[in-house]
């Protein structure tokens, strides 16, 4: 394991301070020496992905795909050493951790045979009517390309699938933009792994080296130099709402402005409806006690926030989830600071006297640091509403039940929501009908709408949507799973009366790639 910056695929010496990772279970620091960088590699690793640009973009996409792949088989080849250390430094059991080696390879696949493919580019063709009366019509083609070197900040929660070589990296790459990460310093051994794999990946597959470039940091310094950087052209970010809007207010002080792609939190409603309740109360509670808890709740899609209507089957509800959450043992938090910072907002909950208890984990474990204890609370629904504290999200095992009245009152709720990742609806198939007002009210808050499910687990695939309404993201339009994700990072270009022979391949009468377009409204693979 080197813990050396990379710069352009090449590891490289800084004469800056070091630092070591840390263990959050025992406190302890961990084996690895790892090296802040400067303004000089910071300008060293843009240029370089500059010059890089000229050439990654137009790769065909064949290489490209390899490429991804190679990448993808270098971090398999390491899968062991991998999860060791990730759970060494993020506190994640083993078998969480090589599910997300899993789901960081699968990513990386699917991003390949989506450029193998070629379609993504959504090449449009309007072909030329010069007899067209009164004015001749020119010939027009339009399709998506990549925008240039983007930087990419690591999250603390998926220290692989939302890190080095996770979905940003790998959809940025598969766009034709070369990638500065951020190492996330939660877990700088697992970045340096990782870092290395996507190094002799770059190696094996002759891209140009400045395609990819990795840096270290222990505070925010590199990190805001790197969005202000004048050659950067995006920036992609997951993490709390604080964290992100301080991204997105840099990008939007500089001279010229850039997107951010921030993924910033949610409480990701769930709504009991009162025949499910009545038919499921007991099973619902132990389903919903797993999903508050999964990896002590710090997930973006945790369940943070519970609504129902009072009812004897929520009587019900309450009780089995007060003793499926007592009963639940403690885990380790991914950081001291995330742990310090769960108890000190779930203490204040607790000492809000609009607030009652339902339930606290009291199987914590001692002999370890960072432990969370789980929390899920309950309030009226004219409290909830009077004050918007209680919607704000808290990061770790924690859920706030609201109890309505009616369902008009049921409905003021989800009004006064803000935008979420996930909405969540329980119900039985013969209530739906009866809810069309409440399920358009929660569209409009949320990117994702779930029926009889839990929001935890995120399926990477082309229809999913992870972003909604701000504040969960700061732009609804885009996803940050699944192949679609590659749109942050293009525009559209038409090319209008260019000669066949200057045209991109994709834009080409004969249809040389053989992909789906679009020519003159018709979508086809036709020689057109």
């Amino acid at each position: 394991m080197n813990g050396k910056n990379i710069v352009a695929a090449t590891f490289v010496t800084a004469n800056e301070k070091s630092f070591n990772a840390i263990n959050p279970s025992t406190g302890l620091t961990i084996e690895g020496e790892f090296f802040k960088a400067n303004e000089s590699l910071i300008n060293e690793a843009l240029i370089s992905a500059t010059e890089a640009f000229q050439l990654y973009r137009s790769i065909n996409k064949e290489l490209k795909a390899f490429f991804l792949n190679t990448i993808a088989d270098e971090i398999t080849a390491i899968t062991d050493n991998l999860v060791k250390r990730a759970s060494l430094e993020s506190g994640l059991p083993l078998p969480r951790l090589q599910g997300e080696v899993g789901r960081t390879t699968g990513q990386l696949r699917l991003f390949a045979n989506l450029i193998a493919e070629g379609s993504w580019v959504n090449a449009i063709i309007e072909t030329a009517q010069p007899e067209r009366q009164p004015l001749p019509k020119s010939d027009i083609r339009r399709m998506m390309i990549p925008i240039g070197p983007v930087v990419v900040f690591g999250a603390s929660n998926f220290p692989l699938a939302f890190s080095v070589g996770g979905g940003d990296t790998a959809s940025a790459l598969a766009s034709g933009c070369p990638v500065i990460v951020k190492a996330h310093p939660a877990h700088y051994g697992t970045s340096a792994l990782v870092g290395a794999a996507i190094i002799k990946a770059v190696e094996k597959t002759g891209m140009p080296k400045g395609v990819f470039s990795m840096l270290y940091d222990d505070g925010y310094e590199i990190g805001s130099s790197l969005v202000k950087h004048p050659l950067t052209k995006a920036v992609t970010f997951t993490g709390s709402f604080k964290g992100g809007m301080a991204l997105i207010k840099l990008a939007e002080q500089r001279e010229n402005p850039i997107p951010v792609f921030a993924e910033m939190g949610s409480i990701n409603p769930i709504i009991f409806l009162p025949q499910a309740l009545e038919n499921q109360a007991e099973e619902l509670a132990k389903k919903y006690a797993a999903s508050i808890t999964l990896g002590a709740g710090q997930f973006c899609t945790n369940p943070g926030l519970m609504l129902a209507i009072e009812s004897p089957a929520l009587v019900t509800f309450k009780q089995t989830l007060s003793e499926a959450i007592t009963s639940i043992p403690s885990a380790t938090m991914l950081t001291a600071g995330i742990a310090v910072n769960y108890h000190k907002q779930a203490a204040e909950i607790i000492n809000e006297e609009e607030i009652s208890v339902i339930g606290i984990s009291n199987l914590r474990n001692k002999e370890l640091e960072n432990q969370s204890q789980a929390l899920v609370a309950e309030i009226s629904a004219s409290d909830f509403i009077r004050n918007p504290k209680f919607s704000e999200e808290v990061f770790g095992p924690y859920s706030l039940l609201v109890i309505a009245k009616d369902l008009a009152e049921l409905e003021a709720v989800i009004s006064v929501l803000d935008g979420q990742l996930t909405a969540t609806l329980m119900a039985e198939k013969e209530e739906l009908k009866d809810y069309k007002s409440l399920i358009n009210k929660l569209t409009d808050k949320t990117g994702r709408i779930i029926l009889n499910g839990v929001p935890t687990g995120v399926e990477v695939c082309t229809a999913m949507q992870h972003g909604g309404p701000f504040p969960a993201t700061n732009d609804s339009r885009f996803t940050s799973v699944g192949s679609t994700a590659v749109y942050r990072f293009v525009r559209p270009l038409a090319y209008q009366d260019w000669q066949q022979d200057l045209l991109p391949d994709e834009l080409k009468d004969g249809n040389p790639l053989n992909i789906f377009r679009t020519v003159n409204q018709k979508l086809t693979k036709a020689d057109e």
